[in-house]
Order: structure tokens, then sequence, then C-alpha cells
């Protein structure tokens, strides 16, 4: 099972050998998160329902005598530098430091002054994942260049999100960006994407959340998620045809729905279903886990997984496999993809003692049918984004 990867002490010690400098750098961290159920509500204004990870985005950060920005990632073996007074009119790379400099945009829009760096990022939180490693980075960045500067903890959230939908190019929600600011240990959080207000719902003790990686990236995401994302927009724009003023799929019931559905398009018709009973599922679940149901989070779990299939159509032939597979051991109470869809990662419920086991399995059953080793990545829920001590 995965663990962290990453010790504060030791990025102090690569920034310095990387930057060849004797500066005590500042160590900021944020990060990633898994999406236990409401997927794609987001950006519908809907609920959702994450945990943060101790998988995170690492950030060192010290000042420099010029006003340069020299910005490392390790993970990619990659530097870009960029002088300060020309972050305001960069433009997208298509690459990792896109969501850096986005970020950098923001706040200075945002009336942050910002001043010569160097810049060393270092990441556990899988890229391609769905556990958020884009969110993980824009936070930790957002951070680390803020430094001591007070910034409220839902405009950060907001930045970042900023920096993924309009710099860097993906149309996303709120949802990663909130969970990577407002993690806390041992609890989810429901998290109203409208209100953009939050409940902490502690979670029951004796499940394991274990999150399964595919290894598979299926490239049609990123251009799918934007299909969705008008999809939807498209439903809101039929059911308002039907005399109801809705501005965003939250706004419509099940009761509505399936009395409007047949006047709305068939393939808008299958994602707004999948919205509006998604967002039902957030708060069935929620209350569930205050319940110690962990019956009824399984089912609900597999019950969202087969609304992203079927109706959403966001799942691929490799996390299908995962969850039917996983849903037979006796040890799994349910299981179900989650991030943005085709690959990435399924996330399951499981108890203790059969962990191993699932793992044994799956790995077997995997390799037998794919020819791939999945990682398996051990999901307990942390806290959110700081500054660490090293």
């Amino acid at each position: 099972m995965s663990t962290l990867a990453i010790v504060p002490r030791e990025i102090i010690t690569a920034f310095r050998e990387y930057f060849r400098s004797e500066a005590k750098p500042q160590v900021y961290r944020a990060p990633g998160r898994v999406n236990l159920i409401g997927e794609h509500t987001d950006y519908n204004l809907g609920f959702v329902f994450p945990i943060a990870l101790e998988m995170a985005c690492y950030v060192a950060i010290a000042p420099v005598p010029n006003e340069t920005v020299r910005i490392y990632s390790r993970d990619s073996d990659d530097e870009v530098t960029v002088a300060v007074d020309a972050l305001p009119s960069a433009v997208r790379a298509g690459k990792w430091s896109d969501y850096v400099i986005g970020v950098a945009r923001e706040l200075i829009a945002a009336g942050t002054q910002l001043a010569g760096c160097n810049v060393y990022i270092a990441s556990d939180v899988p890229l391609g994942s769905g556990l958020s490693s884009s969110a993980a980075l824009e936070i930790a960045s957002a951070c680390a260049l803020l430094g001591p500067r007070h910034m409220d903890p839902i405009d950060i959230a907001l930045l970042g999100q900023r920096a993924e939908s309009q710099f860097a190019g993906m149309p996303c929600g709120i949802m990663d960006q909130y969970a990577s600011v407002f993690g806390r240990e041992g609890s989810a959080i429901q998290i109203d994407c409208r209100s953009l207000e939050h409940d902490y719902v502690p979670l029951p003790q004796d499940v394991d959340i274990v999150a399964v990686n595919s290894m598979v990236k299926h490239e049609l995401g990123t251009s799918a998620y934007r299909d969705r994302v008008a999809e939807c927009a498209a439903a809101v724009e039929a059911v308002r045809h039907t005399g109801h003023d809705v501005k965003s799929l939250r706004d419509v019931s099940l009761t509505l729905f399936e009395r409007i559905q047949d006047s709305v398009p068939v393939v808008p018709r299958r994602r707004a279903r999948h919205v509006v009973s998604e967002n039902q599922r957030v708060l069935d679940f929620a209350s569930a886990a205050r319940d110690h149901n962990l019956r009824e989070m399984g089912r609900l779990f597999v019950a969202s997984h087969r609304s992203m299939q079927y109706d959403y159509e966001i799942s691929s032939e490799e996390i299908d496999f995962l969850v039917d597979t996983a849903i037979k051991h006796p040890g799994v109470y349910g299981s179900r993809m989650t991030g943005g869809g085709f690959g990435g990662c399924t996330v399951n419920l499981v108890a203790p003692h059969a962990v191993e086991d699932l793992r044994n399995e799956l790995t077997r059953a995997y390799q037998a049918r794919f020819g791939k080793t999945p990682a398996f990545y051990d999901c307990k829920p942390a806290a959110g984004a700081g500054r660490v001590n090293a």
C-alpha cells in the first residue's frame, strides 16, 4: 500500500542543491483528494463529498535579490523562469507550469505583490489518477507565493479554480481546490458548491478507504469533460423551456426531473439524470455515514458508479472491471470510479481485515485481463493546506 514518500527536510536539501543556495526555504503542503461520492456535480453547483489525502504536493520557496521567479518541478524534471513583471501577461504553455503561473496571475489580480523567488516543487500525488494532483499543485503554490500574508481560505480555493479553468484551460468546478484547502483528519467534507459552505462528516472508523489506480488515463478525458459541461448546460436550457426558472442542474429536484425529462433531448437527459440523482446520493451517503450504515454507504457507491457508467458515460473498460471485480469480494461494501473519468482510480469501502486479500485478488485479475499492475493507496482523511515545519 502506498505510503508518504516526501519528507520536508529532504525538500530543503534538494532545494539547496538544485538552486545552489544556502537559503532556508519555507515549505508548504497541499493535499490531493479522493471524492467519495458526488461526481461531476460540482460545476453543476451541487453537492460533493471528498476527503483530503495524506498524499500531497510540497512547495519550497525562498526569496532572491532579483525580480525573477524560477520554478523547478522535480516530478517533471523541468524548469520554468519568468520575470515578475511578465507574470500578468504570461501565456499558457500546455504543461505543468501553467498551474503555478496561473495561480501567480490570480494572486497579482487580487492585489498581492509578488517578488523574485526560487520555487522547488515535489509531489507524491500520482499524475492522471483522478486524485487531483493539479489542485494540490495550485493550492500549494498559492500558499507558498502568499507566504505569511493572509488570504481568506475560500478565496485561495477560488483562485486555484480560476487558475485551472481560465488559464490552464480545464473548466473544473470548485471541489478539488476546496478539499485541498479545507481537509480535516478523520472527516469527509460535504460541500455545497452553490453556497460554498461545508459540513464535516466523521467517517466510520471500522472501514478502510482504498483507491485503486487503473494505471490508465485515456486522452478522451479532457475533451469529453468539456462536452459534459456543455451537455449539462443544454439540459438546463431544456428545463427552462418547460417553464421552470432554473439556473443550474442543482435547482432541479428528482421529482421535477422525472416529470419533465421527456422534454429534454436524449443525451442531455442522461447527463442530467446522473447529476440530479448524484446530488441526492451525496445527501443520502452523508446520512448513512453519520448512522454508521456501511451497507447503505456501499450500495450508494455502486449506484453512483452505474450512473457514471451508463448515464454520464465517463467510465472505461478497465475501471468497470476493477469495480465489478471488487464488489464480488465479501469484504467490500462498495466500489466506484472517482475523478473526472476515462481511467484513473476506483475508490473502495473495504473491511480492514479484507484489504490485503482484495489487493492480491485485484492485482491477479487485472494483470490477467489487461497486462497491467494496479497501484493501491490507503486513503485516510488528512488536514488541508498550510506551511509545514521542517
